[in-house]
């Protein structure tokens, strides 16, 4: 009976390398060609994927005004937010997947990363059109740390694979090793810090 094999995706993470690899944003089929691509990997061919779990937040809904100028964004409205939405629904409704949902929070707003150079190099004043806003990311990390012990807990399955960059996910990993699951990573190129790699049974 073959080993079965669990794929934890870092859905940020994941989106993130496949565009910078693209320069387009991830379709469904990219999502699943990459996880056909982790399964035909040497140490996991002839292996059973029981499930993939991709976790991501879905975009903000509602508005925010730019404190300079008082203009509106409208975050649901955008191109953006849009694909992001589009993709996870997706996702959902494949074989075998199982998406886990985060949530954005804004923070207020912040200088963008072109203005910010701008202005170190040249100085001059801030303009509305700098200003962006501050978005950041909850409740993804504790899903899949959460996930991940609690299945290995279970013994859901023999292998975890783990896709991300992200260094706040070794404690789950050592939690599932003491289990007695094996923990693969798969960092898709990406630099690592060095603990991550030497808490995974294997780097893909």
């Amino acid at each position: 009976m073959p080993e079965k094999v669990l794929l934890f995706l870092d859905g940020g993470f994941v989106k993130k390398k496949l565009q910078t690899q693209t320069k387009l944003f991830p379709s469904t089929r990219d999502i699943i060609g990459l996880c056909t691509m982790i399964m035909g990997k040497p140490r996991l061919q002839g292996k059973e994927l029981l499930r993939v779990y991709y976790y991501d937040a879905p975009p903000l809904d509602g508005t925010t005004t730019n404190p300079l100028d008082g203009s509106t964004v409208n975050f649901s409205s955008t191109p953006q937010a849009a694909k992001n939405r589009s993709l996870i629904d997706s996702l959902e409704l494949e074989p075998d997947f199982a998406v886990r949902r985060g949530m954005l929070a804004q923070n207020g707003w912040k200088l963008g990363k072109s203005a910010l150079r701008n202005l170190t190099k040249n100085g001059g004043t801030i303009t509305a059109n700098d200003l962006v806003p501050d978005i950041s990311q909850k409740g993804v990390d504790i899903k899949i740390g959460l996930d991940v012990a609690s299945m290995a807990l279970k013994r859901f399955a023999d292998i975890f694979v783990l896709v991300t960059g992200d260094s706040d996910f070794v404690p789950p990993m050592k939690f599932a090793r003491k289990e007695g699951v094996r923990v693969y990573l798969e960092c898709l190129g990406h630099p690592v810090k060095r603990e991550l790699k030497a808490h995974a049974d294997l780097v893909l």
